[in-house]
């Protein structure tokens, strides 16, 4: 898995219900055809990234299919969620500086 293209942006809790901040972060990711993930198209995930004093942890995500722009129904592997979580700290580091 290869991260081409982001966009970060921090989600606003007006009602402060959610201790710390959180982020939605889109990405376009480069799948190997050999993956059963692999699209034609092109695969995006849109992760939720809460942070909360210096840790971070990976909220939640969902998978889309950008041939049809459908969630695709499936897990990723532990690795490649610490792909997306190390990904994502550091460029919303960078972002804060």
């Amino acid at each position: 898995m290869e991260i081409t293209q982001y966009s970060i942006e921090e989600i606003k809790d007006p009602t402060n219900i959610i201790e710390g901040q959180r982020f939605e972060v889109l990405l376009d990711v480069e799948i190997d055809e050999e993956d059963e993930l692999y699209s034609e198209a092109g695969i995006e995930i849109r992760a939720i990234i809460g942070k909360k004093e210096n840790e971070f942890r990976l909220v939640n995500y969902f998978i889309i299919d950008k041939k049809d722009n459908e969630y695709v129904d499936f897990a990723l592997e532990e690795d490649e969620e610490e792909i997306i979580l190390a990904f994502c700290r550091e460029e919303i580091l960078k972002e804060e500086l």
